[in-house]
């Protein structure tokens, strides 16, 4: 059962409202070439990318293993 674009980019703000200090401002946008941009706060990039970018690294381990399952390769971009 393949997942869809929807739901994906809909975990992805779900985690990143958590990590954040203005969930407000948090924006997930998904492109034609499964590109997923996530779009927060300047204040808060940090606290999105964690130290040495373990956050950053665990968003992009969550989207492989979602991908994998919906046979897609997804990319995340973050940015201010």
């Amino acid at each position: 059962m393949p997942e869809s674009s929807g739901d994906i980019c809909a975990l992805i703000e779900l985690i990143a409202k958590s990590l954040v200090d203005a969930p407000d401002e948090v924006f997930v946008e998904k492109f034609d070439d499964d590109v997923i941009e996530l779009e927060v706060a300047e204040s808060d990039v940090g606290k999105v990318i964690g130290r040495q970018g373990r956050t950053a690294r665990a968003l992009r381990a969550l989207l492989s293993a979602a991908g994998h399952r919906a046979r897609k390769r997804y990319q995340l971009e973050i940015i201010e």
